[in-house]
């Protein structure tokens, strides 16, 4: 067997690794096997590719890759052993980010590399689609990094003539593709990367902590197809694959994200949702009572439930109270309560998010709902406590039009019989609107900390 026979087939195994990873990673259930044969299958591309004379060409070059993979592994691996829940979201976004940066860096390269001037106009076009994308994927995603980690603020950021300045940073590097493409200029090219990293900053900013999720998601796209036009670059079958299946799986993920909320893309990357937090309050809030009750009472009500409902939403990842939620959750099952989460597509700052914390605390992939499959559970449910959630249960969605979120699928809390909310205070969420439901006369409020009234409801619940 010639050593290109070997590398198609290898390759092959790899591209089949990815493949059952995405499979996997559509449920919650065979996620950590998915994520694995996904880790497995980029391995061993990873192992063969190094191990060919054309990849690193001298001894000098091997050298300098294996102190590239040193130090990224260094950084790489403990950032990822040793990241918070609450900070899975900004981590997620700041690799992502990287992987754009590099397939722009490999375009560049190539781009510097080729021996003539004399380039097919199908090679510049490719390098320069990686360029572009790529570098828009890295700032964006650095952009949403700072946002997460509250290195910024996490609202909208707007200024006067905004559109017609990115439209302008648009048309610019549209018009130095022709030169480019005439000229093949490798300083064209630099101006055409920073004016794309430009357009990566200045593409995120007047997008909300509310819309992050979907952004993850685009941006998740952008770096698949970076890569995959790389690939193309460097003539490698398996960076096309694995960045066709990453960038399509990403834009697949980031239309039903869209769907979740009710909105269509353009709308949530252009109209600056969650921007305007004065004007979200109802009419008449600030004269309006809530009925808060003690852990003692809303324990027994839990005990003496039938069904309950848990609602996640980020103030649960906040509080790291994803084992305590879970701690709740078998006490009342000993009880021979009935026990699901029932997960918003978009609760939390990332996709997934909710799915991610919970599979961190152990919980049961049978008591995950997603909202679909837990809104036809909400009437026979006689409690819902909602932990952290505000919008993703917020009834103006349903019933208030011109609302920020009217349009927007969201769980039934409100059919349950009883609803209790944990919540620190009656701030609305990242939306910018009061929440009805928290003036239902079915509602009880327990404010404070999420994971200290989950730890005094499992209390109350023991001793119910």
């Amino acid at each position: 067997m010639s050593r290109g026979t070997a590398t198609d087939l290898v390759y092959l195994v790899a591209i089949v690794g990815f493949i059952l990873a995405l499979k996997g990673l559509s449920s919650p259930k065979r996620a950590r096997a998915g994520n694995l044969a996904g880790a497995v299958g980029m391995l061993i591309a990873v192992a063969w590719t190094f191990s060919l004379p054309s990849v690193y060409g001298t001894t000098r070059n091997l050298v300098l890759i294996v102190i590239a993979v040193v130090v990224g592994a260094s950084i790489g691996v403990p950032a990822a052993r040793t990241v918070k829940m609450t900070a899975m979201p900004q981590m997620v976004a700041i690799f992502n980010g990287v992987g754009g940066g590099a397939a722009a860096l490999v375009s560049i390269t190539e781009f510097i590399a080729f021996p003539t001037r004399h380039i097919a106009l199908y090679k510049i076009g490719e390098v320069l689609f990686g360029v572009i994308v790529g570098s828009v994927s890295f700032a964006g995603s650095a952009m949403a990094f700072a946002k997460l980690q509250e290195l910024m603020t996490g609202r909208p950021v707007t200024y006067p003539a905004q559109q017609p300045i990115n439209a302008l940073i648009g048309l610019s590097i549209l018009g130095l593709l022709s030169a480019v493409v005439a000229t093949a200029s490798t300083p064209l090219l630099a101006i055409v990367l920073a004016l794309s990293l430009v357009l990566g900053v200045v593409f995120v900013l007047p997008i909300g902590g509310a819309d992050t999720p979907v952004l993850i998601s685009l941006l998740n796209s952008f770096t698949g197809l970076a890569v995959a036009a790389s690939g193309f670059t460097l003539n490698s079958d398996l960076l096309i694959v694995a960045g066709t299946l990453v960038g399509a799986s990403g834009m697949l993920l980031t239309r039903m994200m869209s769907e979740a909320m009710g909105r269509s893309l353009p709308n949530i990357l252009f109209s600056a949702f969650g921007s305007v937090i004065t004007a979200g309050t109802a009419e008449g809030a600030a004269d309006r009572s809530v009925r808060s009750g003690t852990p003692e009472d809303i324990g027994v009500l839990l005990a003496y439930a039938r069904k309950v409902a848990i609602v996640p939403g980020y103030g649960l990842a906040v509080a790291q109270a994803q084992h305590t939620a879970r701690e709740l959750a078998d006490a009342l099952a000993e009880r021979g309560v009935d026990v699901y989460y029932a997960i918003h597509p978009v609760a939390g700052r990332m996709p997934g998010h909710m799915n991610v914390l919970l599979a961190e605390a152990n919980v049961p992939y049978d008591q995950l709902k997603e909202m679909d499959e837990a809104n036809p559970e909400m009437p026979t449910t006689d409690v819902a406590l909602v932990v952290g959630a505000n919008d993703t249960v917020n009834p103006a969605a349903n019933n208030t039009p011109g609302s920020p979120i009217y349009g927007m699928p969201i769980v039934h809390a409100d059919q349950a019989e009883n609803i209790v909310f944990l919540k620190r205070s009656m701030r609305p969420g990242f939306a910018g609107i009061d929440n009805e439901l928290l003036y239902d006369p079915k509602t009880t409020m327990l404010f404070g900390d999420a994971k200290e009234s989950l730890t005094k409801l499992v209390q109350a619940v023991k001793a119910a």
